[in-house]
């Protein structure tokens, strides 16, 4: 089963950027759909963004408008989120996990995760 390790978590000020990664163990990561996922603390998970196995067809939450960009790097074992124009609310713990539905928005589509990294972005 592949297992899954976040990092890129930091502190930044609103409008800075933040480039998560997340690496695979396994030569089948490249099989896999991939995305990415939020929680804040009181807060369900939310989903942010999500791409297929080789790099195409990403799709986002509704809140992202455009400031995220999710990619991959199947050579690397490796996916990344980056994100631009980052406000205070979008400090969380970030997930990455194997999208067992690709198209799907729920945290059930997907699995297994990594541990998370933190983002925290102050005004």
């Amino acid at each position: 089963q592949v297992q899954l390790v976040e990092s890129g978590g930091g502190l930044v000020q609103a409008g800075g950027s933040l480039r998560l990664s997340c690496a695979a163990s396994g030569r089948t990561f490249r099989n896999y759909d991939m995305g990415w996922f939020r929680q804040a603390p009181g807060k369900e998970r939310e989903f942010v963004a999500a791409i297929n196995w080789s790099g195409g067809t990403p799709y986002y939450g509704d809140f992202v408008k455009g400031r995220f960009t999710i990619s991959r790097d199947n050579a690397k074992n490796t996916m990344y989120l980056q994100m631009d124009s980052l406000k205070p609310e979008d400090t969380a713990v970030y997930y990455c996990g194997v999208l067992r539905k690709f198209g799907g928005l729920d945290p059930v589509d997907f699995g297994p995760w990594g541990q998370g990294t933190q983002v925290t972005v102050s005004s």
